[in-house]
C-alpha cells in the first residue's frame, strides 16, 4: 500500500469538520501511536469525541476504526509513513526537524511510484538526443531550472536556464526540431510558462513537462512528467501568529509628541 491515505487525509484536510481536523493533525504527528490505540485513547488525545473519530473514519473510506488502524498499519509497513508532515508550536528542534526529512522523503517516494516509465524513458531519450536544451520556470521552479542546467552544462550539454518571460519567448523562436525545452511548474498554471512553451512547440522544439497532471501546462507540452504532490500550506499559518503580534504591538505604542514650536 503506497502513501494514499496520507495523501487522502491532506486533501481532505479543509473538508474536515473542525473536529475531524484535530483527528487528522493527530494521525500524521503520530501514526505508530495510533495503530496501538483504542477509540478512546484516540479521542482522547485528540481532544474530540469518539463519534468524531468514527465520522473521520468513514470519510476516509474505511467500515470504522479497526479498518482504519489496518490500513494505517499496512502503510507503516511499507516505509510510506515518511509522508507525514505537520508542525505544532509545542514541537522541539528535533521533532521539526525530522518532519521536514520525513516530508521531504515522502514527496520523493509518492512522486517515484507514480511516474509513468514509458513517458520518463521517452524524455530520457529526447534528451539525450537533442542538439540543445532550455530550462523555463519562475520562481521556485526557477532555481530548479537553474540547477539542472547546471547538472547538463557539466556532462557538456548544450544548454541554457531562462526565469524571465521575455528571455524564453526569444528563446523559444529560436529553437527548431531536435531541441528540448523542459519546462517547469509547480502549479502548472504560470500563463507565461505556457505561453512560452506554446512558442516553442510551434517552432519545433519537443517540450518536456515537469508539473501536475490536469492543468494548463499539462495539457500544452509534448511529454508531460506528472508531479503531482500535496503542498501543507499549514507551514505558513504562523506568519499569520505573527501579523497578530506586530499588531498588537503596534497598538500599545504610545504615539511620540514633539514640543509645540515657537
Amino acid at each position: 500500500m503506497s502513501s494514499a491515505l496520507f495523501d487522502e487525509m491532506r486533501r481532505r484536510m479543509e473538508h474536515f469538520r473542525r473536529s475531524e481536523q484535530k483527528v487528522a493533525r493527530f494521525v500524521l504527528r503520530n501514526p505508530e501511536e495510533v495503530i496501538h490505540m483504542r477509540i478512546v485513547d484516540l479521542a482522547t488525545e485528540a481532544k474530540v469525541s469518539e463519534p468524531t473519530v468514527v465520522r473521520f473514519c468513514r470519510a476516509l473510506g474505511c467500515n470504522g476504526f479497526q479498518d482504519f488502524k489496518l490500513k494505517l498499519a499496512q502503510m507503516l509497513a511499507t516505509g510510506s509513513q515518511f509522508a507525514q508532515f505537520s508542525m505544532n508550536d509545542s514541537d522541539s528542534v528535533a521533532e521539526f526537524s525530522q518532519s521536514i526529512f520525513d516530508s521531504t522523503v515522502g514527496t520523493l517516494l509518492s512522486v517515484r511510484d507514480r511516474l509513468d516509465n514509458e513517458a520518463l524513458s521517452r524524455a530520457i531519450n529526447a534528451l539525450a538526443m537533442a542538439n540543445r536544451v532550455e530550462f523555463y520556470g519562475f520562481g521556485a521552479s526557477g532555481a530548479v531550472a537553474s540547477d539542472a542546467q547546471h547538472k547538463f552544462f557539466r556532462l557538456q550539454i548544450s544548454t541554457a536556464a531562462y526565469t524571465d518571460p521575455h528571455m524564453q519567448n526569444m528563446s523559444a523562436v529560436t529553437l527548431k526540431e531536435g531541441d528540448v525545452v523542459v519546462a517547469i511548474s509547480q502549479t502548472g498554471r504560470t500563463r507565461a510558462l505556457v505561453a512560452s512553451v506554446r512558442l516553442a512547440r510551434e517552432a519545433g522544439a519537443t517540450v518536456i513537462g515537469l508539473c501536475p497532471s490536469g492543468t494548463p501546462l499539462a495539457e500544452e507540452v509534448t511529454l508531460p512528467l506528472y508531479i503531482d504532490v500535496h503542498e501543507d500550506t499549514e507551514i505558513y499559518t504562523p506568519m499569520r501568529k505573527l501579523a497578530e503580534q506586530l499588531r498588537e504591538v503596534k497598538k500599545s505604542l504610545t504615539p511620540l509628541r514633539f514640543p509645540e514650536e515657537g
